[in-house]
């Protein structure tokens, strides 16, 4: 637009010229020029933008071919090296599955191989637990057994004087240490009071049974099988209960705790002798106190096989 108005300028100027002083006339000749010139140094920059826009697009073009051949030639490779891949996974499965049949083959023969030693391992375990556990229980038998025979040797080193003179015996009977003070003793014939003599005997007795802390004590009373006769009770059952009390109320009396004594009375329903004569029927005749077990002294062993 610009261009089309410059001619047209240099014709109004000059018919112009007869109407305006020379003065305005170089000014707008000055104007024309400037604006002639700046409009040649603009359409030069412009043209010269465009070759640069041009040449810019020519290479990004030449870019743009190249990197479509160079991806061809990369998606040709990458095809060729995961075609190569798939062939040798394919191989490699191949040897994995002909491994795994001849492993299989290889297992089901031994297959019964490995359940026997499998069955035979876990019998022997079992009984070597079962060993383990036997001896663990002889073990603590023969524990409990030591520590019974601690007592006995000290008890009767403590009744000695007694057990010499004949007072009472100490026996162990059924795995217990019993104290037997025969009834001639301790009572007249069908009488249930304790004589002086034996109250020395049964105060000896407390001192030495007081000392064993935390045992349980038992005390029975046995008599023959001859019939009562005149002494107040109904039966030997009654006689013999009568007697294990009167015991142990003498035994407490003497220092002994209540909660360590019980009484029983078997009459002659639990004979060590047969009543068959004077002698047997005397040491059928007795008061046992018999040393309760504790706990720890109650071992179940395992039947022998």
């Amino acid at each position: 637009m610009r261009t089309l108005i410059l001619p047209s300028l240099m014709l109004i100027v000059p018919l112009a010229a007869g109407c305006v002083s020379e003065g305005k006339y170089e000014t707008a000749v000055s104007d024309a020029r400037r604006a002639q010139a700046e409009l040649q140094s603009r359409r030069g920059e412009f043209t010269r933008k465009l070759g640069q826009q041009s040449a810019e697009i020519e290479r990004l073009r030449a870019m743009i071919e190249e990197a479509a051949a160079r991806c061809a030639r990369t998606s040709g490779a990458v095809i060729d090296e995961l075609s190569t891949q798939a062939l040798s996974c394919s191989q490699a499965l191949d040897e994995a599955t002909a491994m795994n049949q001849e492993l299989r083959a290889e297992l089901e023969r031994l297959g019964k191989d490995v359940d026997q030693l499998l069955a035979t391992k876990g019998s022997l375990a079992s009984s070597l637990d079962q060993a383990k556990a036997r001896l663990e229980e002889l073990r603590r038998a023969q524990a409990a057994a030591d520590a019974r025979a601690a007592v006995f040797r000290d008890l009767a080193l403590r009744l000695k004087r007694m057990i010499d003179a004949g007072d009472l015996k100490i026996v162990l009977r059924s795995g217990r240490m019993v104290l037997v003070l025969p009834n001639d003793v301790l009572f007249d014939s069908g009488k249930a009071v304790i004589k002086p003599a034996g109250r020395e005997t049964l105060a000896e007795v407390a001192q030495a049974l007081a000392t064993l802390e935390g045992r349980r004590f038992q005390v029975a009373g046995h008599t023959d099988d001859q019939p009562i006769r005149f002494s107040g009770f109904a039966s030997n059952w009654e006689l013999s209960s009568s007697r294990a009390l009167r015991v142990v109320e003498f035994l407490v009396q003497s220092g002994m705790k209540p909660v360590a004594l019980s009484a029983a009375g078997y009459g002659e329903f639990d004979a060590v002798r047969p009543n068959d004569g004077p002698e047997n029927r005397a040491q059928n005749r007795r008061i046992e106190i018999t040393l309760q077990p504790s706990i720890d002294e109650l071992v179940v062993l395992p039947a022998s096989r």
